[in-house]
């Protein structure tokens, strides 16, 4: 049976879960980062809690997995603080096309990590994407640049977390991989929290807790779509996130990238289709000589 169908809807729920995840972050206001984050793995946590118990999953998972489901995790909440940082500093449109290099993180951490090879048009894509992300960063001597930067290490870091995500996705039941990493991020959160608590206002908390449900939707849409279908055929719909934060900035701030972010976000679009279209048509022709011969 073929589940790509199902694949890709759940990676287009993904990406615009996300997307709306990042505005409820932004319209949280002046809310400490932590604590956003905070937020967004503690329904997440009860999301996950819920499925397990629903399922019969392992909560903990098998004994050899912990370790990759604990760097899994501590991976993801560095990204997801170093992400929210950036929603915070950055438009909306600028900290979603940074978040989006994280699937070139994971072709170069699956080269080191699950021995992938790279294909020949993924050197030239690098580079395409290399030089698309300089032009959305616009790198400065100044403090200035700093959320960019953290945007750029949020997709490194994320890059790193799903490359154990997919290393994980035949191992472990999705709902304990999603389950480790928002206790983990609970957990991790609490002292900076503690430390720096900001009582939400009526509509702040309506944001945050927002924040938490759409993050565990994008999450469980993301971790399904990958057990569904190889992530070499389904990844480059995640890339409409550009798209859905883009039309929310606008609609909710009035926010436009400039022209170097445009230029640079296709560029990133771009190398990804064409990454995309290659190994599609490589597996085609595989497959084709595998039946022949």
């Amino acid at each position: 049976m073929d589940h790509k169908p199902r694949a890709v809807l759940y990676m287009l729920i993904s990406a615009f879960a996300f997307a709306v995840m990042g505005a409820m972050v932004k319209l949280s206001g002046s809310i400490p980062v932590f604590e956003k984050v905070f937020f967004r793995n503690l329904i997440s946590l009860i999301m996950a809690y819920a499925m397990i118990k629903n399922s019969q999953a392992s909560f903990w998972g098998k004994r050899e997995n912990r370790k990759f489901l604990l760097a899994r995790a501590t991976l993801g909440l560095i990204g997801v603080v170093l992400y929210f940082y950036a929603i915070s500093n950055l438009i909306l449109a600028d900290s979603s096309m940074l978040n989006k290099l994280s699937p070139f993180f994971v072709t170069l951490f699956a080269c080191w990590f699950l021995k992938e090879k790279l294909s020949p048009i993924q050197i030239p894509a690098l580079i395409a994407v290399f030089v698309g992300a300089l032009l959305v960063i616009k790198p400065q001597f100044d403090l200035s640049i700093v959320p960019a930067l953290a945007g750029a290490a949020s997709a490194m870091t994320a890059g790193a977390s799903y490359t154990l995500v997919r290393f994980l996705k035949d191992r472990e039941n999705p709902a304990t991989i999603v389950f480790y990493f928002s206790f983990v991020s609970v957990m991790g959160m609490i002292p900076f929290v503690l430390t720096n608590f900001q009582v939400p206002t009526g509509m702040q908390l309506f944001f945050l807790i927002g924040t938490g449900v759409f993050a565990a939707i994008g999450q469980f849409a993301l971790t399904y779509a990958y057990k569904y279908a190889p992530a070499a055929e389904i990844s480059i719909y995640n890339y409409f996130s550009i798209l859905f934060s883009t039309i929310l900035g606008f609609l909710v701030w009035g926010e436009m990238p400039d022209w170097m972010s445009m230029v640079g976000g296709v560029l990133i679009v771009v190398a990804a289709l064409v990454t995309y279209l290659y190994n599609n048509r490589r597996e085609q022709v595989q497959a084709a000589i595998s039946v022949e011969s």
